[in-house]
């Protein structure tokens, strides 16, 4: 009954019927109450995404797998400290990380969200140390800034380890076979003196009781009955060999009584399994019960047909085909448990023994209308793969050491294969790691090439295309960026990977039709996704919405309380509202999650600059800064808050650098003819501007700028034409009030004006 009931949990989540997995487990445990069927009754309760249950369920437990179970519950609800608890008792220092690199890898991200750095970069390494193939403790280390080069991660020593795995597996497929053929042995044993012991209390019980000439069936109750005995007084028969049957005139109608030995002091079985009667009698008797009653006319037909002398006995002829049976079953065995192992999964003995169990139940229920067949030979059938025929136990258990055998050297061969498929993935993660980690430090153009090398099945996929637009966003190339989003979109067009910085890239373009549609594909695909809220926001803050952005943001925030972007979004439409209190604590909130998201540090910093908090503005842009050295946006602002705390040679290297970093980026030369103005070098300043005219024409300060220079050369007319200039690009309202401002005053003198 328990194996039934945990194949049919096993079955129902595999065919995600959850429901239906969570109830039959239920009666499996109330049924079978023990801590591992508990834990599959918590897995289902993690797969039916209620953790509150599985973590009600696994609290107190104290197996290994148990104790990561109710970790993975305790961090879905975000009781960190519990989870750390469970993976690492505090009164077990030394307690083994249970299930390996998953353990670790769980423990890395509970040190990461609870900012210990340090930690959670060596649990991220022994996971990778222990499985080269789990990508996505690689990806937390690229996140983290402290991922090696890839070559050296995915190298040959990956590929010994994935070997080593492999023939471990094997080595522990070859003792869960060995295992199950040392209890196969010892249940025939076992049951052969079970069913020597029942024979005898049978017969000395009821041979008094069955009498002569009776034709039909007789029920000996217990474990031997409704044996069909053919009109004799003798209540046993025991199947001869081959040779002894064919030295025997038997009758059609009963068949002779055999190797019947009878003593004075009561009947007993004379040399049972060791001499020529065969323990295939005793298996018939032992499985007699699930025999039906048949009349007079049937059996007279049916003893005809396994009694006839023109032939070997039925007996006979099936064990040998029995033993066929078990040899070919056992080299089939062999044969797929090779094939299984190479892709990963591994043969136990609980499916062996569920297969029997499904077999013996199907041969079970054979109408006895189609011919009685020995059902003790049925049995052995079902179970070949574990036991053999009792009458031929050591051929049997030698058939099986062959199969496993075989399947042990069948693997052997494909060492070459495995060692050749290992080193295949391992060469596309060292790209695909290489790029990842490239793009995580900001070397975007470096990433891009290392991208490029990909086969183009694999660059054309969804997650590589996302990627690719990312880098493209963080080069302020929004335009490649776009194209690259939508090719993503083409091939994955149920993936919502970066859908929120795609969002982003159509909100710097200005693309509201475009921002519209993607925002209404992604609330229909997922409704969950945090990503399609940010998509959302977006579309409500490029039409000036600032209030209802908020909103969208925040039910992202809801959806992820770790989406380290939605944080930042919600940051910068509260600074678009001139709420600088819940601005910091938002942009907080998203270093709490990724100390590395620059683009927090660069609103902190923002609004530092805006509160003339120059000190702290020019601390979080530096920060920033360390975090993306190629950012040329975050250089300008650190350049202006330097400026602004009066080192302005160390604002102008930082402009320089802007310049060289995003030659089209107008903010840096705009900023560097700031400086130049302040230095009276007003030459320098408006030859910069007048470079700056060609990548920004349409640009209103940047004609009031070179108007305030002209105005303080005491060239009106050039400042009369730039402030007018300036004026007909309809700059804003601030800017228009400023510029008419210095029209008024044109013709004042500066030390006037400053006095004034």
């Amino acid at each position: 009954m328990e194996v039934i009931l945990a194949d049919c949990v096993h079955h129902s989540l595999r065919h995600f019927m959850y429901r239906n997995a969570i109830f039959m487990c239920e009666r499996l445990c109330s049924e079978f109450p023990s801590e591992t069927n508990m834990q599959l009754l918590a897995g289902c309760f993690l797969h039916n995404n209620q953790a509150y249950a599985a973590y009600h369920i696994l609290k107190g437990t104290q197996m290994a797998q148990s104790r990561y179970l109710f970790a993975i519950s305790c961090f879905q609800m975000d009781l960190l400290h519990e989870a750390e608890a469970a993976l690492c008792p505090p009164n077990e220092p030394g307690a083994e990380i249970p299930n390996g690199a998953a353990g670790h890898y769980l423990l890395g991200l509970i040190y990461r969200y609870t900012d210990r750095r340090r930690s959670a970069i060596q649990h991220f390494q022994q996971a990778l140390s222990i499985d080269p193939l789990m990508w996505c403790a690689y990806e937390e280390l690229c996140i983290l800034g402290a991922a090696e080069d890839a070559s050296s991660v995915f190298g040959e020593a990956a590929v010994l380890s994935i070997q080593k795995q492999y023939l471990h597996h094997r080595s522990e497929n070859l003792q869960t076979l060995n295992d199950d053929l040392n209890s196969a042995s010892a249940r025939n044993n076992n049951s052969d003196e079970v069913r020597i012991r029942q024979l005898k209390h049978t017969q000395s019980n009821n041979l008094r009781d069955i009498p002569t000439n009776y034709q039909g069936t007789v029920n000996l109750g217990g474990a031997a009955s409704q044996i069909v005995n053919g009109g004799s007084n003798i209540s046993f028969y025991n199947t001869p060999s081959p040779v002894a049957a064919q030295n025997l005139q038997l009758s059609s109608i009963a068949p002779p009584p055999l190797c019947r030995n009878t003593q004075q002091n009561g009947s007993s079985i004379n040399s049972l399994g060791a001499d020529n009667c065969s323990r295939s009698t005793v298996n018939s008797i032992i499985q007699a019960p699930r025999r039906k009653f048949v009349d007079e006319g049937k059996l007279r037909k049916i003893s005809g047909r396994l009694f006839s002398d023109s032939g070997p006995r039925r007996s006979s002829r099936l064990a040998g085909e029995a033993v066929a049976n078990t040899n070919v079953s056992a080299a089939n065995n062999g044969t797929t448990n090779s094939t299984k192992y190479l892709g990963g999964s591994k043969l136990n003995s609980i499916t062996l023994r569920s297969m029997a169990v499904r077999k013996g139940q199907s041969f079970a229920n054979e109408n006895i209308d189609e011919g009685i067949q020995n059902e003790a030979f049925d049995d052995s059938r079902s179970n070949a793969s574990l036991s053999v025929s009792s009458s031929s136990p050591s051929s049997g258990n030698r058939t099986l050491e062959q199969g496993a055998t075989k399947s042990v050297g069948g693997s052997l061969t494909n060492d070459a294969k495995i060692i050749n498929g290992a080193s295949e993935i391992l060469g596309l993660l060292r790209i695909l790691g290489e790029g990842h980690r490239l793009s995580c430090l900001f070397r975007c153009q470096d990433a891009l090439d290392v991208y490029l090398k990909l086969p183009y099945k694999h660059y054309s996929t969804g997650w590589v295309l996302s990627q690719v637009g990312k880098v493209y966003f963080e080069l302020v190339d929004y335009l490649e960026a776009d194209r690259a989003f939508s090719l993503a979109r083409h091939a994955s067009p149920h993936s919502l990977e970066g859908m929120d910085v795609y969002s982003t890239v159509l909100y710097h373009l200005k693309e509201d039709m475009k921002l519209s549609y993607l925002a209404q594909e992604l609330i229909s695909t997922d409704r969950l996704a945090p990503q399609s809220w940010c998509a959302m926001g977006n579309c409500y803050s490029l039409q000036k919405d600032h209030e209802t952005a908020l909103k969208n943001f925040q039910r992202a925030v809801q959806l992820n309380p770790r989406f380290a972007y939605a944080h930042t979004l919600c940051g910068h439409e509260y600074v678009a509202l001139e709420d600088f209190e819940n601005g910091i604590q938002s942009y907080q909130s998203a270093l709490r999650v990724d100390s590395r998201h620059y683009n927090s540090w660069y609103g902190l910093g923002m609004i530092y600059l805006r509160q003339e908090k120059l000190e702290f503005s020019e601390h979080h842009f530096r920060m920033a800064f360390q975090i993306n050295p190629r950012s040329s946006v975050v250089m300008s602002y650190l350049g202006t808050s330097l400026h602004a705390l009066k080192r302005s040679e160390d604002a102008m290297m930082m402009m320089e650098k802007a310049i060289l970093a995003d030659k089209k980026n107008p903010l840096p030369m705009y900023q560097k003819a700031n400086i130049l103005i302040s230095l009276e070098r007003f030459d320098e300043a408006l030859q910069v501007l007048e470079e700056l005219k060609e990548y920004a024409p349409r640009e209103s300060s940047v004609y009031a700028l070179m108007g305030k220079i002209y105005k303080r050369r005491y060239m009106h007319e050039k400042a009369m034409l730039n402030f007018g200039l300036a004026l007909d690009l309809k700059p804003s309202a601030a800017d228009v009030a400023t510029i008419k401002a210095a029209i008024e005053k044109l013709h004042v003198p500066d030390e006037i004006e400053d006095n004034l």
